[in-house]
């Protein structure tokens, strides 16, 4: 079984889920490989339901911070279902992270998060986080995070921190175009990786970012060479973007580690509990990367199952052709889950924003590969987020806004675009809205979603 990370722990009290004011709730928490918690597991097993509703969380969380997740959304439930409807909740426990300068909107009490005068420096909550995400790897985190601190101006201090990063995240530094599995974030030059990465802040909003509009930095920033680039400025500029790599070697690592819980821990624990009672229906809803954890477990339902009744993605940070069965750049593929919609019993609903600046312009960041001519910076739809605008490329998949949607309802099977930008639209750099998920229309969507209404 492999070290859970993260904060989060196995062990009884690990599923009784205080502080969740549902009724009954249980929670299944798998480790790093897809391992279950077995007493997780028969707290799961036991609960007395017609329908379970099983939720994921995304990347910005610790066992805390699910935990109140699971709380706020869970709770308009009640009074949204029809009375011959008797849920059982379910909150999924994976080990991600939490960022402490990543806020959360209405989570957080003023001071709880780091403030943005450590700009490119390490805050201590977030580095004690990164020492449990990565528990082996402390000499390393230690050079990492005093490089953060010192910004040298030296492109020597840029290529050891390049190297740290690529030994945190994994990955061997050989170029994309040899090992097309990795990012070309982590194989190209770390210099212009870090420029580029310092202009997406700079686009983004994060306060005291070079480039940020209304910082002293801003003329410099917006020159032909970008930040850190101009002539007298030297390198000490890049050290944000420096800081956003180190944050996209942990979003690799997460999403790689969603996709293998999904399909080797939650879709199988999920098949055990529906073959030993057939009549239970299943529910599934994900935030962010715990959106690629429930999608991924559908790998696991068997041929003719029908008891996952309806998917809920809630600004899903993975590929927005991930159901395709052709993708439109390259017709011989399909998506990593072409076709799996079809073994939901409902619709797969696709909840996104325009307002998620994590999926709208760090996302495409992370996922391309070498060979994108466009570098970087320039926009290809080929690494869109399916929680920045919705499925692309499954023919007859309808685009609903989230009022239409509530108002006339979903389809009875299929992907479903629903722009939920009209509430999902709160939160500061560099995520933007993407964790504003708390709101009862979304709740709403799910028993829509589920057919659970009155």
């Amino acid at each position: 079984m492999a070290d859970i990370g993260g904060g989060f722990g196995f062990g009884i009290g690990a599923g009784v889920g205080a502080g969740v004011g549902v009724r009954p709730y249980a929670e299944l928490t798998f480790d790093s490989e897809g391992d279950v918690d077995r007493v997780t597991q028969g707290m799961v097993s036991r609960m007395e339901a017609t329908d379970l509703l099983v939720f994921a969380h995304g990347w910005n969380s610790d066992r805390s911070t699910a935990t109140r997740l699971y709380d706020r959304f869970f709770a308009p439930f009640e009074g949204l279902v029809g009375s011959g409807v008797r849920l059982g909740y379910v909150g999924v426990v994976w080990p991600a992270m939490r960022f402490s300068d990543e806020p959360i909107p209405d989570f957080d009490a003023p001071g709880a998060l780091a403030e943005p005068g450590f700009g490119s420096a390490l805050d201590p909550l977030t580095r004690r986080a990164l020492g449990e995400f990565w528990p082996e790897r402390r000499a390393e985190l230690d050079r990492v995070a005093e490089l953060l601190e010192e910004r040298p101006d030296s492109a020597a201090a840029f290529i050891e921190f390049g190297a740290l990063v690529r030994e945190l995240a994994g990955v061997d530094a050989v170029p994309a175009a040899v090992a097309p599995s990795v990012p070309a974030i982590f194989t190209d030059d770390v210099l212009e990786v870090c420029r580029a990465l310092s202009v997406a802040l700079a686009r983004a909003g994060t306060p005291g970012t070079p480039g940020t509009p209304g910082t002293p930095e801003a003329a410099a920033a917006a020159g032909p060479g970008g930040p850190g680039l101009t002539a007298g400025g030297g390198l000490r500029g890049l050290w944000g973007g420096a800081k956003e790599l180190l944050r996209q070697a942990t979003y690799y690592k997460m999403k790689k580690r969603a996709g293998v819980v999904g399909e080797r821990g939650l879709g199988p624990v999920l098949a055990q509990l529906a073959a030993a009672r057939p009549a239970l229906r299943f529910h599934l809803i994900g935030h962010s990367f715990g959106a690629r954890v429930v999608s991924f477990s559908l790998r696991a339902v068997p041929d003719r199952a029908r008891y996952v009744k309806s998917v809920t993605l809630l600004q899903g940070a993975f590929s927005h052709y991930a159901f395709a069965d052709r993708l439109p750049h390259d017709k011989g593929n399909g998506g990593a889950l072409r076709g799996l919609q079809r073994r939901v019993d409902g619709p797969v609903v696709a909840c996104h924003s325009p307002h998620d600046s994590a999926l709208k312009v760090f996302y495409p960041l992370a996922s391309r590969m070498a060979g994108d001519s466009a570098g970087l910076l320039g926009f290809d739809e080929r690494w869109g987020a399916i929680g920045h605008d919705g499925v692309q490329a499954v023919p007859g998949a309808p685009r609903l806004s989230l009022e239409t949607a509530l108002r006339e309802g979903m389809p009875a099977a299929g992907c479903v675009s629903v722009d939920a930008g009209s509430v999902v639209r709160r939160g500061g750099a560099p995520s933007g809205a993407h964790s504003d998920i708390c709101h009862e229309e979304l709740a709403r969507v799910v028993v829509t979603a589920g057919r659970m209404g009155r």
